[in-house]
């Protein structure tokens, strides 16, 4: 299926001619500010806030207009494709969607909306660990459209190992293994609202969907108990934790405790700072897709990944979520495309807000591109139809952008296309 540009944008025009306007807007800040009003203020604080000060999130926007697009006339641009291939599939345009957790905070569809608007574009989409629907269920409706699965590593090997096959018999096509989320960052809006949606049994339907897991909540507990005032808010939490939790019926999922015992073993499990380069070696035994590693800043890391066998990075600060004050992911992209030099695809997030900006990573050397809060905005917004809205868009300004500058395809998005701001 063809996604003109011209085509989306002139629809956009004629339903004006009619008096309809976008429901899902088109402007980033705008798409922000009309999302918030649909989310609770807990959901927004999760979704759009980063560390500390949040400056890493200012200094991946700022990063981008350090570059200028010098556009090319009289080219022929009459034929434009924006597809790329990863890992032997072919994708419409140069964008992922990167996983975001605990959707279920802004729609009730939450992953598998995401999952159906993905597959009605064939854009990849990277099933979130802490997703809240299990990835099963968004594998159900994606036929055969990419999907990826994201890997958090966990204090267990076995629970691991599951992650990575039942992502093998859902169709995933590459495991991405998150690098930079063994300890959650400072989050200074979740903190100032003492919000974390994982107690409440939100965001952890990889893990009471695994067998593996399943088996971890019959072990015995080691833990102290630790007395707790009860209130109304931690009842309704109690509530949350087992209406979240598998299965119909609420007293008997209640009385068995199970609920409870799955937040607590996902708080005691979820990540693992002890994980080193190492472990990397276990995750090739048990898959035979191709890994990328997330998180990578460094040249020198993204060197050694490629030593290691790794068959591909992605370049990202966790859209500052984790460490205040961290590099901006395009200020890292020169040098670690100059080392990494096409052996393996990079991926580039955090701080995409448009075409223009997927336009200077790929001529700074980025493979791909991942786009995170703008498409939960949609969804928060419209669903389905509002991450669908949000993708055509991210699709249209990217090919007008690149179609503008002289560029018929991605081949031809080179660093010359581009001038450094003094």
């Amino acid at each position: 299926m063809k996604f003109s540009a011209p085509d989306w944008q002139k629809e956009i025009y004629l339903n004006g001619f009619a008096g309809i306007l976008p429901q899902v807007n088109i402007d980033p800040a705008l798409l922000e500010k009309n999302a918030r009003r649909h989310m609770s203020r807990k959901a927004y604080a999760y979704i759009a806030g980063g560390a500390g000060h949040e400056s890493t999130m200012l200094q991946n926007r700022q990063a981008f207009e350090k570059y200028s697009i010098v556009p090319r006339m009289l080219c022929d641009v009459s034929q434009r494709d924006t597809s790329i291939t990863l890992f032997g599939q072919k994708i419409p345009s140069p964008f992922l969607l990167s996983p975001v957790g605990v959707l279920e905070m802004v729609h009730r569809e939450a992953d598998v909306a995401v999952a159906r608007a993905a597959a009605s574009i064939g854009i990849p989409y990277i099933f979130s660990n802490q997703a809240s629907k299990p990835m099963e269920s968004c594998a159900a409706v994606m036929n055969n459209s990419p999907r990826w699965f994201q890997l958090y590593w966990s204090r267990s090997n076995d629970l691991v190992a599951s992650f990575v096959q039942r992502a093998e018999r859902c169709g995933c096509s590459a495991i991405v293994v998150t690098l930079d989320t063994t300890m959650l960052g400072w989050r200074t809006r979740d903190l100032e609202l003492a919000y974390l949606p994982f107690l409440q049994g939100k965001g952890i339907a990889q893990y009471t969907s695994d067998p593996v897991f399943q088996k971890m909540l019959d072990e015995p507990e080691d833990r102290v108990p630790v007395d707790r005032k009860i209130t109304l808010q931690s009842i309704a939490g109690l509530f949350s934790m087992v209406k979240h939790y598998p299965g119909n019926n609420f007293i008997r999922k209640l009385k068995s405790g199970r609920a409870v015992r799955a937040v607590q073993k996902f708080t005691a499990t979820y990540s693992n700072p002890a994980t080193t380069w190492n472990d990397l070696a276990f995750l090739r035994q048990h898959t035979k897709l191709p890994i990328l590693l997330k998180g990578i800043l460094h040249p020198d890391d993204a060197s050694k990944a490629i030593d290691y066998g790794l068959n591909g990075i992605i370049i990202s600060n966790h859209g500052g979520r984790q460490v205040d004050g961290s590099i901006a992911t395009l200020d890292a992209l020169p040098a670690i495309a100059n080392v990494v030099r096409k052996q393996i695809p990079i991926i580039l997030d955090s701080g995409i807000r448009g075409g223009a900006d997927a336009f200077k990573a790929l001529a700074l050397g980025a493979t791909a591109i991942g786009i995170g809060r703008p498409y939960v905005y949609g969804l928060a917004i419209a669903g389905e139809q509002g991450v669908y809205t949000v993708l055509r868009n991210f699709m249209a300004d990217f090919e007008l952008t690149m179609a503008l500058a002289g560029c018929k395809d991605i081949s031809e998005i080179t660093p010359e296309r581009l001038q450094q701001n003094r």
